[in-house]
């Protein structure tokens, strides 16, 4: 099995798998995507484009864009729009999703020109990179001056996923993917300046309002996401279930010639 690099802070859970380390990864994800998805209410798709706040007419990367939400959402804004993701299985999915603009690449070589996007989205992904500090740095290389990266990772203190998993149960949320990590504000505050980028902000996330009747419909059905968004406002940032991270390519990065 290949060593991960990381960050000695963070929570680590690694799934064992039987597949050949080279391409483990991608193996798994392609089961995943199969068996069941990996996919939110698209009201959350819709939440992180609000704080992004993208431009008609401007182009917008998602890296691991899953089954491709984020890529129709802000086509659907008029931002020009193109995803990617590890897992063939996601990409096929996300292409049917979005009609095209869909790659099958790995966010640690993004096989895009430096200084390119104008956004870059990494909503729930980044944590189960073999190598984070490398994607950090291809998001930072692709991002042009003045662009915003919108970055979204889990919290190791969050108050009503893994402190409540560790009073029930004594141990850490596992969401059932290959490679999972967790990290306070300021772990990933500084794998991310660490990597070329500089955060401009930081907020919290618990659960998005829901916009459609069929988002609505999934909450009454589903107690414990009703009572986080209820208690999301009296939740400090620290303690929130993830952050979100805007953040802009760092002045003084070093990008290849």
């Amino acid at each position: 099995m290949k060593e991960f690099p990381m960050d000695e802070s963070m929570i680590v859970i690694r799934r064992e798998t039987s597949y050949h380390p080279d391409d483990w990864t991608r193996l798994e994800y392609d089961d995943l995507y199969r068996e069941k998805g990996i996919r939110l209410l698209d009201s959350f798709y819709e939440w992180v484009l609000d704080i992004l706040n993208p431009q008609p007419g401007t182009l917008l990367l998602d890296v691991s864009c899953g089954e491709g939400v984020v890529v129709r959402e802000a086509t659907r804004r008029q931002v020009h729009s193109i995803g990617f993701d590890l897992s063939l299985v996601a990409a096929q999915l996300a292409a049917r999703e979005t009609g095209g603009a869909i790659l099958v690449a790995n966010g640690q070589e993004m096989p895009f020109p430096t200084a390119y996007f104008d956004y870059v989205t990494n909503v729930g992904s980044l944590e189960h990179f073999i190598d984070m500090a490398q994607g950090v740095r291809e998001m930072a290389r692709v991002l042009r001056p003045g662009g915003r990266a919108a970055i979204l990772v889990p919290n190791t203190f969050s108050i009503l996923q893994n402190s409540y998993e560790a009073l029930r149960k004594g141990h850490a949320v596992d969401d059932g993917q290959p490679l999972q990590r967790y990290g306070a504000r300021k772990d990933w505050e500084r794998l991310l300046e660490n990597n070329g980028l500089r955060v401009h902000w930081v907020g919290k996330y618990e659960r998005e309002i829901p916009r459609s009747w069929e988002d609505v419909q999934a909450y009454l059905s589903n107690w414990r996401w009703m009572v986080r968004l209820a208690l999301s406002p009296l939740i400090p940032v620290n303690w929130a279930s993830h952050f979100y991270f805007i953040c802009e390519r760092a002045p003084d990065v070093h990008l290849p010639d």
